[in-house]
Order: structure tokens, then C-alpha cells, then sequence
């Protein structure tokens, strides 16, 4: 074993000679000996964390163990996904319903953990639609998205999902400004400044399940909200939103929208807000989104479709939001674990702006206002200011915090990540990140209590870090440790689609909750067969419903003829199986959807239309038994005039006996 280890030390120091030449410069300390040991786990040894990751244009979340960085399981929220039939499964397909119809993809940017007290609990997960604005709600007891909600008013659903102290609210703002819904949106682009307008969506969410619904939203001026995050503890009841385009620019932004020296990060009292709706403040606008939702007693989705919302505009009321000067096309906007600071990152600035929330709420007080921006108040920049991070690197992007008043902030441009003090705001260690850093991730790092020992870099590309796979590299992460003074990296680990915003949450908080099978009693799916003894085939003039179950290695029925072309057929199929991870798969020849993925007490159904006459075989796609090869069956189909019967069956539809005179 020592001389193994010899050998591969050698090894490795000769091929990290030979690649020195394609690394960035001051790359060489980036990762000591010990790294590999603080990044083992061994087999059948569970990781520390979950690594909740968006997959950006894939539409999808994965989720990775640490300090492994092992991939656990693709969850898909805004975007089908063939593998487990989601969008494709008549249960499925209602929860990618929206009020321009069925859509089958989206941008999925940022995910955002629900809250208790400010701390994560587990319970949820929020994701976000950026092409066509929704807000998702993942249920971490079983892996799956339970709920999708639409945003009317809103165009690029970018800010969000950012979540209240106690998850109130699932908080969203616009990234393009739009006409509002409601008016003929008809109009000049270059009439932008007259009638284009930012909305901020806040959406509540139930105490018990988490229901979504849109409780009120705020017309703002037409600017480009970013990033957002909420108050905590003297900061609670406010939420502070980065905005860029205050030029309000509508063509070649990368130029006309950086113009000014400095943007804003809007400051908004949304416990006012509340006050005001409370008190019938806000006008009914009429609007058209869909609110889908998946139930689990049912194992089924409805959507449905909503047509009013309440609007507040900031311009009447001069106490709920206030602009503070923030260093031009800000990115990011993050709170510190106390809620005093507030960090902006403008995305072209040589330093980091810290902002005060007692300057600030003093600001309001003796109305240190520097003018008014589209009615709203611009609070003096040295007035909210506690100090500024001098030289902290080039192009900051996004700030997370540990638990000893740290933070750590991304360096687009120098690609790299720069860890400071929130109290003296000196820099205490950089590391390269090997080209272009966006987003960070410290376990519980946007909480109060910040409980990881691990920071994760989202890497947008990765030459020379990876083999090659043609014009297109994987997308990357790395983890460091941030156990000591000075950060390690330990671990450069692919992910899928491109990784934006991500959050991590000790296992112990989710792992215990896990389901491990939907009860077969409780299912209350209309077409559940509970027992092989249920199964059955049903004709509805040209509909034909197939109640069908499976089990380790067989379908029942396995055997069906009567269906005829121009039928439509729905394989309902339920997993009788009651021991954990025993999944099943059902597909059928030449359908034109994908398979369903069918979990233990769970029923799923497969539309199938037969295109031609003659015997279809259909059979189980997710490995379950030593004869799971053997766990097939046939379909007949019949010209639309035959006389054949619907028939079914299973065991006893045996072989012909042949005749030998017939030969």
C-alpha cells in the first residue's frame, strides 16, 4: 500500500509539472496533500451535506452529497425529463401547465431553502422559472416538486426565490420591466420610461404544507431587479433587492444601461406592505396565471387557472420603499447572519459596499435624501454606509458568511474568492477558483446560524480542468474548506446543466424525514389497482383504461388484445411493491412519450395511441430482480372494424398446442 501511494504521489507531482503551462497564474498552492482525505468518503459511509444546485438552462435541480461531491439525484422541476416521465405521465404533465399552455422547458437559476427562525429546516425547497416567471416549491421528504405557481406582471422571473425569516413569503422581482398585464402592452419599445413598469411578486406559504399563493404585489419603477435576499433579526420585516437599468435603457444595455456611476439596492418594508393590504389598501388587477399543484394522496396534479391579483403601487405610499446608491450594475445583495450588513456587489466595481441597517433606518428618520427617484426616496450614499472593502478583487458577484463573522465573496472577473471581515473589513485570504467564479454557497451561509464548514464555488467554465468532451466542457464546482483561517480547495467535482445559485443544508436536517414508500392503503389515485386480483381492462367508447399493477418480475395483466387503432389507451399502472427504492418502469414500442418511473404504492399513467396493427411489447425500464428481463407483456392491435373482444389476462393465456397435421 505504501508504495501504491508512492507511486500515484510521483505520479501526480509529474503530471501536475507537465500541466502547469495551461493553469491561471498564482494557482500552485491552491490545493495541498491532504485535500483527497478531507473529500473521502468511504463506501457505504453517508456525506455530511446536501448540495442543492439549479441547473440553469436544463430546468432542473440536482443534488450532490459533501464533501463527496457525489451526484444523488436529478429532481425535475421546469423542464421534462424522460427519466422518470415527469411532464410526460398524464399526472405530471398538469404541473407544466401555464397560462400560455404546456410548457415543456425553462431557465432554473436559483434555489432557496424554506426557514424556521432564519435557520434551515428542511422542509422545502424553492426554485425559479426565468424564461416564463413561476415560482416551485420541492418537497425534501420525497425528492419531488409539489407545487408551481405562475407570476402575471412579470417578465425574466431572475430575483428570486428568497425566502422570509419564517417563510412567510417566496419573495420574486421582474428582470425585465414590462407594460403591467392589465393595459394594452401594444406600445413603442423606446416608450420604456413611460410605460414600462418592475413588479415585486410576494407569495405566501402555508404554515403546515407550504400552499403557494400570490398575497400581493408591488408596482415599482421599470428598472432590472437582480438579486435579492431578506432582513434578519433588527433587519426583519424589510427585504433589499440589487436593480440595475435605473437608466432605463431599451437597447444595447452592456452600454446604455452603464451610464451611471452607481444603481441601487432598493430597501423594502414589507411588513408595511402587509399592514397596508391588511387594510384593503391594494387594487384588484386582473390577470390571467396558473397555480399547479402535485398531491401525493393521489399521486396527481391539477392546475388551475387564477385570474386576480393585489397591487400596491410604492409610488402612493411614501414608507415602503427607499434607494440606496450601490456601485453600477450590482449583482448581488446579501445579509449578513446578524442583519445589520447588507453586502452589494457591483459587478464593475474595484470594492465591496457595506451597508448599515441602523444608518439606514437613521437615514429614513432624518430623511438624508439625496433626491427621489421615480417617487421614491434615494437615501444619501454615506449615510447608509458602514465602510468599504478596499481591493477585495475584480468584478464581485455574490457574498456568503460563516458563523465567526466572516464573509466570502466571488471575483468574476479575477476569478477567484476573497474571504473579509464584516467588522473591520480587511481581506484575510483569496484563492483561485481556475476562470470565471459565480455564485458561492456556505452550508447555511444566507441564515443566521451559518453551521458549514464547506464553501462551494459554481465555476461558468473550466478549460483545462476536465477531459475533454468536445466544443463543450462540463460544468464545474469546487469545494473548499473554511474550517481553518485560510481557505482549501479540496475537491473540483462536474455538475450538470449550468450551476447558478445553490444552497447546502447538513444531512441531519433532511435524511431523517426522508419517504421511503407511498402506503399502498393510503393511495387514493382514482385508477389505483390495489391487488393483482383488481386488474382489469375497461373500454370507454375509443378510451380504453388499463388498470394494471407491478411487482417483482411481472405485470398483471401481461397479456391484452381487443385494442384497436384509433384507441386511445391508459396503462394506470400501480407498484405494489412496499419495501424501499423498488421502483418500477413501464414503457411500450414506438410510444411517442417517454417511460413513467413508478415508486413503491405509487400510480402512474401512460398514454399510449397504437399507429399500426399487430402485437406491441411493453416492459419494465428500472432494473428490480434477477428476472427482471423476464418482466414483459404484449398488447394486440386490431383494424378499427375487428370483432375481437377486450381481453386480459395473466398466467393463463398459454401457449397454442400445434397440431401436427397442420404443419
Amino acid at each position: 500500500m505504501k508504495n501504491y501511494l508512492l507511486t500515484l504521489t510521483v505520479g501526480g507531482i509529474a503530471l501536475t509539472a507537465a500541466l502547469q503551462s495551461c493553469k491561471p497564474n498564482n494557482t500552485n498552492n491552491a490545493v495541498t496533500g491532504d485535500a483527497p482525505v478531507k473529500a473521502y468518503v468511504a463506501p457505504g459511509k453517508y456525506d455530511e451535506v446536501y448540495n442543492f444546485v439549479s441547473g440553469g438552462f436544463s430546468g432542473q435541480m440536482s443534488v450532490y452529497g459533501l464533501p463527496s461531491g457525489r451526484l444523488f439525484r436529478v429532481i425535475p422541476v421546469f423542464s421534462v425529463d424522460p427519466e422518470k416521465g415527469w411532464g410526460y405521465s398524464e399526472e405530471s404533465k398538469p404541473m407544466l401547465n401555464t397560462s400560455r399552455g404546456f410548457i415543456p422547458w425553462d431557465d432554473f437559476h436559483h434555489v432557496e431553502l424554506s426557514k424556521t427562525n432564519g435557520e434551515d429546516d428542511g422542509r422545502w425547497a424553492f426554485g425559479n422559472a426565468n424564461n416564463t416567471p413561476r415560482i416551485a416549491r420541492i418537497n425534501l421528504r420525497t425528492f419531488k416538486t409539489d407545487e408551481i405557481i405562475e407570476l402575471p406582471n412579470s417578465a425574466g422571473n431572475h430575483s428570486s426565490p428568497f425566502i422570509t425569516e419564517n417563510t412567510e413569503y417566496v419573495v420574486a422581482g421582474t428582470r425585465f420591466s414590462v407594460p403591467p398585464d392589465d393595459v394594452n402592452g401594444d406600445v413603442p419599445i423606446n416608450s420604456y420610461k413611460q410605460n414600462f413598469k418592475g413588479y415585486l411578486s410576494f407569495v405566501s406559504v402555508g404554515k403546515e404544507k407550504g400552499n403557494l399563493e400570490i398575497a400581493f404585489q408591488l408596482e415599482c419603477p421599470g428598472v432590472n431587479f437582480d438579486l435579492s435576499h431578506t432582513g434578519k433579526g433588527p433587519s426583519s420585516g424589510w427585504f433589499f433587492f440589487s436593480c440595475y437599468n435605473t437608466e432605463q435603457a431599451n437597447t444595447l444595455l452592456e452600454v446604455n444601461a452603464s451610464q451611471r456611476d452607481k444603481d441601487f439596492i432598493m430597501a423594502v418594508n414589507w411588513k408595511k406592505a402587509e399592514e397596508y393590504i391588511k387594510a384593503g389598501k391594494g387594487r384588484k388587477v386582473a390577470v390571467k396565471y396558473a397555480h399547479n399543484v402535485f398531491n401525493d394522496e393521489t399521486h396527481s396534479a391539477t392546475s388551475e387557472i387564477k385570474n386576480e391579483v393585489t397591487v400596491l403601487n410604492v409610488k402612493d405610499f411614501s414608507d415602503l420603499c427607499y434607494m440606496i446608491p450601490c456601485p453600477k450594475s450590482p449583482h448581488g445583495c446579501d445579509v449578513d447572519p446578524s442583519g445589520e450588513y447588507i453586502v452589494g456587489s457591483g459587478k464593475l466595481a474595484a470594492l465591496l459596499p457595506v451597508f448599515s441597517f441602523s444608518k439606514i433606518q437613521k437615514a429614513i428618520e432624518t430623511k438624508a435624501y439625496d433626491g427621489m427617484y421615480d417617487g421614491i426616496p434615494v437615501i444619501k450614499y454615506e449615510a447608509a454606509l458602514y465602510g468599504e472593502v478596499k481591493k477585495p478583487g475584480l468584478g464581485p458577484l455574490h457574498t456568503e458568511f460563516d458563523a465567526n463573522g466572516n464573509a466570502y465573496t466571488s471575483m468574476f472577473v479575477s476569478s477567484e474568492i476573497v474571504k473579509w471581515n464584516i467588522k473591520d473589513l480587511k481581506v484575510i485570504d483569496r484563492k483561485p477558483t481556475f476562470y470565471s467564479v459565480g455564485h458561492l454557497c456556505v452550508v447555511g451561509g444566507d441564515s443566521k446560524k451559518p453551521t458549514g464548514k464547506y464553501l462551494i464555488a459554481y465555476n461558468k467554465i473550466t478549460k483545462d480542468r476536465y477531459l475533454p468532451t468536445g466544443p463543450e466542457l462540463c460544468q464545474s464546482a469546487q469545494l473548499f474548506d473554511i474550517s481553518g483561517e485560510k481557505m482549501e480547495m479540496i475537491l473540483d467535482f462536474p455538475t450538470i446543466g449550468e450551476p447558478h445559485y445553490a444552497q447546502a443544508i447538513l444531512a441531519n436536517k433532511v435524511a431523517p424525514n426522508s419517504t421511503k414508500i407511498y402506503k399502498i392503503d393510503e393511495n387514493k389515485h382514482p385508477y389505483v389497482t390495489k391487488g393483482e386480483k383488481e386488474s382489469k381492462v375497461i373500454r370507454e367508447g375509443n378510451k380504453v383504461h388499463v388498470y394494471m399493477t407491478c411487482v417483482r418480475s411481472h405485470f398483471a395483466p401481461d397479456n391484452i388484445e381487443g385494442i384497436k387503432i384509433g384507441d386511445e389507451v391508459y396503462f394506470h399502472v400501480t407498484n405494489l411493491e412496499q419495501d424501499w427504492d423498488v421502483p418500477h418502469g413501464f414503457a411500450v414500442k414506438g410510444a411517442i412519450n417517454a417511460e413513467l418511473l413508478i415508486m413503491p404504492g405509487e400510480t402512474q399513467t401512460f398514454k399510449w395511441t397504437p399507429d399500426r396493427i399487430g402485437i406491441t411489447p411493453f416492459y419494465c425500464t428500472d432494473f428490480c430482480s434477477a428476472l427482471h428481463q423476464e418482466m414483459q407483456g404484449y398488447v394486440r392491435v386490431s383494424p378499427a372494424s375487428s370483432k375481437q373482444a377486450l381481453e386480459w389476462s395473466i398466467g393463463t393465456n398459454l401457449p397454442k398446442t400445434i397440431d401436427p397435421a397442420t404443419k
